[in-house]
């Protein structure tokens, strides 16, 4: 019987009302991860593989691996309910599965006692009236008493069944029905949307802006917050969201006086009751594009009552640079990066070099210039001054304090691992950046390292993640042509299943 309240290190699990509370803190959680955490607390320090997960937890509904590892990734977000030093509850045994460490206390068996009603002895059988003594030589016949005795049995074994079967039905009531329909809202899940209809002065930089700070607040958060985001700015998709928030980047065009101004409205809507939680515009100029960006975190920290961790403070603090253009010609670059193909690589190379020039103590320009050659030489051949050159930018790189604290060097050794067959040390490089940030590009370079080490069905779950962090053409590039190309048919079909459908 699944018992109402659990103890799973410093949370009480209620399952009944799908919640995790401590401290007067209290989380409500999707059914389905409060289901996953009920299972590991029933096998504490046991090590569940994904295939054990999905017979036991989603039961009969058809899921694929990418879904089991997701549903950890929240459930190990909520658990940590943004405290980035708070244990880890739930480790990877690498190859085998995931194991729950946290200490586990359920209920006293007492106190499941006392919780059902105690089982009545039966009853004993009816006394005969005293007869008269029968005389010696005409005895009385024992019929009448063994029917007695019998009819009694079967009134204590009636008993003794209806009694069972109100426990089996108590056991039943108590246990969670299985959820065999797609959940029609997930209140944790946040979608980034850009809409691309109005253009104004100086559209490229604009649009690049603000598709980047949607990149940003999707890995920032997706890194350092409870909550589950899909970057869909580049996704032209329409279909049912099953996000229980929707944040939409927009520029609107307005006549203020006799001059046509344009400003950038950020929209967050909960879709639970269609209630705006955040609405604001900005008119974006050369100068004041780091203040929107601090204020615009500033404001989702509010709405959504999750404060940022230093670390997460400090990397948003690296942005403050005091060339007020580098912002928006950073996100121009990566724009054209993402692109992937090789002449958009040169471009942003190009780009972020300018950049470095102009602004030289600009930290993320310097990392993302490293990670944008490093793939150029992976799609295309260096010649010898340029590979004299690429080498003395790895090295410069690994010069930069605190560098080896960041996502992006590690992306980078991964990218160069790869390239040079070095399979075993770009996947301790690609799981090291995953542990400092939850982005798609990582999970789409853990695809293939994957690949490499000719795990396929591990590949696949990588890609899907990927994808569906961030979905669009962008992504689905890279999965098929990033670092090598890779067949879509034989790695992860249900990926092309999924875009046929649409």
């Amino acid at each position: 019987m699944q018992q109402s309240v659990v103890r799973v290190g410093e949370w009480l699990v209620t399952p009944s009302v799908n919640q995790i509370s401590r401290q007067g803190r209290q989380i409500t959680l999707e059914p389905r991860l409060i289901d996953l955490l009920m299972y590991f607390a029933q096998h504490p320090d046991e090590v569940l593989s994904r295939d054990n997960i999905i017979d036991n937890v989603w039961m009969r509904t058809i899921v694929t691996n990418h879904v089991v590892t997701q549903s950890i990734s929240e459930l190990r977000k909520s658990l940590r309910d943004g405290d980035e030093y708070s244990p880890e509850y739930i480790v990877t045994v690498p190859k085998r599965g995931y194991k729950l460490t946290a200490s586990v206390v359920w209920p006293d068996d007492s106190e499941i006692a006392n919780s059902f009603p105690p089982v009545p002895a039966p009853a004993a059988p009816d006394e005969l009236p005293a007869a008269p003594v029968p005389a010696p030589t005409a005895p009385l016949p024992p019929v009448k008493t063994r029917k007695s005795r019998i009819g009694t049995w079967l009134l204590f074994l009636l008993s003794l069944s209806a009694l069972m079967a109100l426990i089996l039905m108590s056991v039943i009531h108590h246990t969670p029905a299985v959820t065999k329909s797609r959940l029609l809202l997930n209140p944790r899940d946040i979608d980034v949307r850009f809409d691309g209809g109005n253009s104004c002065n100086n559209w490229v930089s604009q649009k690049s802006y603000a598709i980047g700070l949607g990149g940003l607040i999707t890995t920032s958060l997706n890194t350092f917050s409870t909550y589950m985001v899909h970057d869909k700015t580049n996704y032209s998709v329409n279909e049912p969201s099953s996000s229980g928030k929707t944040l939409t980047i927009r520029f609107v065009n307005q006549r203020h006086y006799r001059a046509q101004q344009c400003f950038m409205s950020v929209l967050l809507l909960d879709n639970a009751d269609g209630s705006t939680m955040l609405d604001k515009r900005y008119f974006i100029t050369d100068t004041n594009q780091i203040a929107i960006q601090d204020d615009l975190f500033n404001s989702l920290s509010d709405v959504l009552t999750q404060p940022w961790p230093e670390r997460m403070q400090a990397q948003l603090a690296q942005f403050r640079v005091p060339q007020p253009t580098s912002l928006s010609r950073l996100y121009e670059a990566r724009q054209l990066a993402f692109s992937g193909d090789v002449q958009s690589l040169n471009k942003a190379s190009a780009l972020l070099d300018t950049l470095i020039k102009q602004s030289p103590e600009f930290t993320y320009a310097q990392e993302g210039k490293v990670l944008v050659d490093v793939l150029r030489q992976s799609q295309q051949t260096f010649d010898p001054q340029q590979m004299a050159t690429l080498n003395a930018e790895l090295k410069k790189l690994a010069q930069i304090p605190g560098i080896q604290q960041t996502s992006l060097f590690y992306k980078v050794q991964t990218i160069y691992l790869l390239g040079k067959g070095d399979v075993d040390d770009a996947y301790d490089a690609i799981n090291k950046s995953i542990a400092l940030e939850m982005s798609w590009l990582n999970y789409v370079l853990l695809g293939k390292v994957y690949e490499m080490k000719g795990e396929n069905r591990l590949a696949a779950d990588a890609y899907l993640t990927a994808f569906n962090l961030r979905p669009g053409e962008n992504t689905l590039y890279w999965i098929e042509n990033g670092i090598f190309q890779t067949s879509i048919d034989k790695v992860v079909p249900y990926l092309k299943v999924f875009l046929a459908k649409e």
